[in-house]
């Protein structure tokens, strides 16, 4: 299991980002880090100054996201998607894409009960609950 430290999967974004303004060829995982990037423009003078972001905490402000945690949930989610994992994370997007009618949102519904799911599992000292990640889908559709 690849379990990278705070600043390595830090760096993993810089990189990606830095290798894209140079035009240099990016790996699978750096294309979809990239693609997911270009969808929050607010992060991207973050990315260019990796000198004074690499190790800036990030404590939660009027309800913002640490950046890089919120870019890191957004590759799990593509990973999720990717391979229907759990069950249903397939068919739940879809309709949330349906619903909100823009894809963005849709990953950011999923982003957000993913957060809450992993959040849970931390206070309790377990593994992350899939019911539980999929209940908050269900709620987020209404159904």
């Amino acid at each position: 299991m690849f379990a990278p430290s705070r600043d390595q999967a830090r760096r993993f974004f810089f990189d990606s980002w830095s290798k894209y303004r140079a035009g240099e060829m990016l790996s699978g995982l750096e294309t979809i880090a990239l693609q997911v990037i270009l969808l929050h423009p607010e992060y991207h003078a973050l990315l260019d100054a990796p000198e004074r972001n690499l190790v800036r905490d990030y404590a939660p402000e009027h309800g913002a996201m640490n950046p890089f945690l919120h870019l890191s949930l957004h590759l799990a989610i593509e990973e999720q998607l990717s391979i229907d994992q759990p069950p249903g994370i397939r068919t739940a997007f879809e309709r949330l894409r349906a619903k909100t009618g823009d894809e963005h949102n849709a990953k950011h519904a999923l982003l957000e009960c993913l957060a809450e799911t992993i959040w849970q599992a931390q206070r309790a000292n377990a593994a992350p609950d899939q019911a539980l990640y999929l209940e908050c889908l269900a709620q987020k559709l209404g159904t």
